[in-house]
């Protein structure tokens, strides 16, 4: 059966990513001497003869006079200068290699580790930024250099190599060579002198090349590249659709931070390596940390004490960081779960996972957790039934076991004991008081409820210490025959045992809920963080904010010093002014290639800012640094989580304000199409029609003039003037909204009559409609308002002209007046005509609105009305549009201030 539709789409669409990068050859040896870098040269000659852009970018030749040879004719880049501690060493040129981009480069020895200052620490970080810039890249590596193997190479050859390379490098392959040689023609080699020098290969003989190491590294790297080949041949075949590959499910390897995490990420990467399956490594937080740190506070301990407790758990936090950096290197991922029940939360990660496979680390076998709390293995043979449970072991577990548990109870003798102790004593005093003044007696009540108080704040052994010393001390002070431990009566024996089990179990349950209290505050410290942070962002509106904001929200979480830049715009400015040179070019270098650098990395770690790409759905939109203070030693994998976090977040905040605005200058932008078509329209039909009207009164009086009479010369004289000053109103009309915009309106104020206001704005108006009816009703008790006559008297007029539009013929304007509280005046004008819906009276007040409906009507442009709105408006008044009197028609009313009185006799 062919591929299905999905898995044919994700393999197409990862052929394509990998096709449109560089793509890296690896001549893979498995041991130096195989004459991979040979094999590297005589490829490189051949493509170079047939007119390829090859250059060696770097080649160690190790004195050897026939790799030398193979250099001649190759363009080689000049080698980059590096000072270091008084000595000059050399290394390749990334940023010269780069600038000459070539098809393909030749780098040798892809796991050497760079001199002290490069850009990168080691050189398949260089490899992967010249894969990134598009140049294919040839390089050599020896099998016991790939990270995934680094264990069982060890095993092999008892050396532990520190020089590796993360698998996930081999995932950008196009080809990989095994160049291989007989162990015995390769020990031959080593004793002409041809792979080290002579004391070195007597040396090496001795240990790395012996014959079974070289037979078994040999197998090792043919075993390694068949898995290639195979994975490779899978992956072509899934994209063309020509097979359904049966991948096995997700493979969930569990660690603790307790002496094999390292080895067992290695282990579990290959157990899914070869079933094809996807993987990822966990860790489960039971509060067990935070609540030893908070119990070293509790028992006002040393300061060493408090410091070897620190110490311990500054150890466990390392190993996880480096297991986890390991598992992403390798192309697992990661997680930290929080539950007091490791078990259950196991399941419910390989649950939500669809995992198949759980491998964890081998567990030590107690008498008391079989009696109070089975193993962890135990427990999940028993509760995950479904899933295929690896244990995987290694030779020092059981040593390291010891050393834990040693160190477990050196913990409890240095800092337990005087709790315990002091418990107990008080046990006794207030049994012995309870007995004598309350002649109580059942006194394993009080007994208990000091095992409670140690549990309480301790941990369980600690509970348990003191239920067993708090039963010894029950039985020899107040169990018949006192002062012995024998028992006279059965019902005391009961008592004993009876006590001694409810002081274990609630010891348990009291220490167990203590630990689930602890986690639960971690998991609500960072759970409360992202909410404040999210909190933040929600109020932010543009990209300003969003970095003020942010840059508030990490300082104060997580005390460090945070700059951040988003789209070329950076802030806070005193972070700013604090970065260096080379700070830049780290936070550069992050947000080109969307990796984290500087302090806490392998990139650039010259700077002391730890800098962490911003990236939003598609690609790197910025950069965030921080810099915690310089006595901090490593960040916890929470820190480095919760940062890491909270910079997602951040993207996605820059993103929707990004987006946010650029729905803004879409709706401006809308907006001002909208006003220009409509004022096009506004000046095609309402400043044309006048003109019209002029041009053909002006034409028939030129025409036939001489043969008209008065009256009908009269008439058209007379429409040249009408449609003129409807014409000039019109202008009037965009001039005055044009300077209401840009506030140039100057409000020259003075002491006008209500009335006389609405008086020349009726006249005014039957000039141009003699047939209007107006109606009146002015309050004589007005008197005068302080506002600038020419304007009020405008928006008046403009509101009358309006509701003369749409009366019926016949049917009167009515105005009416008044003064109200506040020292207000309301005018009113009501027409008869349709009226307005409720939902549109207030956009009759919008420029142009009247292109739909509204003071547009027979004849107008729109304006006069906004004209109105702008003016009161000035005048610190306000205007609305009102139903008429029996719900007929329309009442625009304007309110104004009355302004104070002026002095009597003016």
């Amino acid at each position: 059966m062919g591929a299905d539709n999905t898995e044919q789409a994700d393999a197409l669409i990862g052929e394509l990513r990998r096709q449109a990068a560089g793509r890296l050859t690896v001549f893979l040896g498995a041991a130096p001497g195989v004459g991979k870098t040979y094999a590297m040269l005589a490829r490189a000659r051949e493509l170079h003869r047939q007119g390829m852009d090859v250059v060696i970018g770097i080649i160690e030749t190790h004195g050897r006079s026939e790799t030398q040879a193979m250099l001649e004719g190759l363009p080689q880049l000049p080698r980059k200068q590096v000072d270091y501690q008084g000595r000059t060493l050399e290394e390749m040129d990334l940023d010269g290699l780069l600038a000459r981009k070539p098809a393909i480069a030749l780098v040798d020895e892809l796991a050497h580790r760079n001199a002290p200052g490069s850009r990168h620490e080691r050189r398949w970080q260089d490899v992967e930024e010249l894969l990134n810039a598009g140049i294919d890249v040839y390089t050599t590596v020896n099998i016991q250099h790939l990270e995934s193997l680094n264990d069982v190479v060890h095993q092999i050859t008892g050396i532990r190599v520190s020089e590796t390379v993360p698998d996930a490098v081999f995932e950008r392959l196009r080809d990989i060579r095994l160049v291989d040689l007989p162990a015995r023609e390769l020990i031959e080699r080593l004793n002409q002198g041809k792979v080290y020098l002579p004391e070195q290969a007597a040396q090496a003989l001795q240990a790395f090349f012996s014959p079974s190491n070289l037979t078994a590294l040999r197998e090792l790297a043919m075993q390694t590249v068949a898995e290639h080949v195979d994975t490779d041949l899978r992956e072509k075949r899934t994209a063309r659709g020509l097979a359904d590959i049966a991948i096995q499910r997700h493979v969930l390897i569990a660690i603790d931070g307790k002496g094999q995490s390292e080895y067992l990420v290695r282990a579990g990467a290959r157990i899914a390596e070869r079933r094809g399956a996807p993987w990822s490594v966990v860790t489960v937080d039971t509060g067990h940390s935070a609540d030893a740190a908070l119990h070293a506070e509790d028992l006002d301990r040393s300061a060493a004490q408090r410091h070897s407790l620190a110490h311990v758990e500054q150890q466990r936090q390392m190993e996880l960081d480096k297991a986890f950096a390991l598992a992403r290197n390798l192309g697992g991922e990661t997680e930290v779960l929080h539950n007091t029940d490791v078990t259950q939360a196991l399941l419910d990660a390989a649950a939500a996972r669809g995992a198949r496979s759980i491998v964890i680390g081998r567990t030590r076998e107690r008498p008391i957790a079989r009696i109070f709390n089975r193993t962890l293995t135990q427990q999940l043979l028993q509760r995950g039934a479904r899933y295929e449970l690896t244990i995987v072991s290694t030779p020092q577990a059981r040593q390291r076991g010891r050393r834990f548990q040693d160190l477990a109870g050196e913990r409890l003798a240095k800092g337990e004991p005087a709790l315990i102790v002091l418990a107990t004593l008080g046990a006794i005093a207030a049994a012995a008081i309870a007995e004598r003044l309350v002649d109580l007696e059942d006194l394993s009540t009080v007994f208990l409820i000091a095992v409670l108080l140690v549990a309480s704040r301790t941990r369980m052994v600690a509970a348990v210490v003191t239920a067993v010393l708090c039963f010894i001390a029950y039985d020899f002070l107040f169990i018949e025959p006192r002062f012995t431990f024998l028992i006279s009566a059965q019902r005391g024996v009961a008592t004993v045992l009876l006590f001694m089990a409810a002081a274990l179990i609630a010891g348990r349950l009291a220490s167990r809920l203590r630990m689930q209290v602890v986690s639960l505050r971690a998991a609500n410290t960072h759970a409360t963080a992202m909410q404040n942070l999210a909190r933040q962002l929600s109020k932010a509106a543009d990209l300003g904010q969003v970095i003020t904001a942010s840059a508030s929200v990490l300082q104060s979480t997580l005390s460090a010093q945070t700059w951040l830049r988003i789209n070329g715009e950076s802030g806070p400015a005193a972070a700013t002014n604090d970065l260096t040179e080379k700070d830049m070019v780290a936070a550069d270098w992050s947000q080109q290639h969307g990796q984290p650098s500087g302090r806490y990395t392998d990139t650039l770690t010259n700077s002391s800012w730890w800098f962490l790409p911003i990236r939003s759905d598609q690609d790197t939109i910025g950069v965030v640094g921080l810099r915690f203070p310089s006595a901090m030693g490593r960040l916890s994998f929470e820190q480095r989580r919760l940062a890491e976090s909270m910079t997602e977040d951040i993207g996605q905040a820059a993103l929707r304000a990004r987006l946010v605005s650029e729905l803004e200058v879409a709706r401006v932008s809308g907006e001002t199409e909208r006003l220009r078509s409509a004022l096009l329209s506004s000046v095609s039909h309402d400043l044309r029609s006048p003109l019209a009207s002029m041009i053909g009164a002006a034409d028939s009086l030129a025409q036939y003039g001489k043969d008209m009479g008065p009256e009908d010369r009269s008439s058209l004289l007379d429409t040249i003037r009408v449609e003129g000053e409807r014409l000039d109103r019109y202008i009037q009309n965009l001039l005055d909204m044009t300077r209401l915009g840009q506030q140039g309106l100057t409000l020259e104020r003075d002491w006008i009559g209500v009335d006389e206001l609405v008086g020349s704005a009726a006249r005014r108006l039957q000039r141009y409609e003699p047939n209007v009816r107006m109606e009146s009703e002015i309050d004589p008790q007005i008197g005068l308002i302080h506002v600038h006559p020419a304007l009020i008297e405008q928006a008046i007029f403009n509101v009358l002209e309006n509701a003369a539009k749409f009366s019926p013929t016949g049917e009167p304007v009515k105005v009416q007046a008044k003064l109200t509280e506040g020292d207000t005046v309301r005018i009113d004008v009501t027409d008869q005509g349709p009226g307005i819906p409720a939902d549109e009276r207030r956009r009759i007040f919008d420029m142009f609105y009247s292109v739909e409906r509204g003071d547009r009507g027979k004849q107008g442009t729109g304006l006069g009305l906004t004209i109105v709105q702008g003016i009161v408006g000035a005048h610190m008044g306000k205007v609305e549009a009102l139903p008429g009197h029996n719900d007929r028609g329309t009442t625009v009313r304007i309110i104004l201030p009355t302004g104070e009185r002026p002095p009597s006799g003016s």
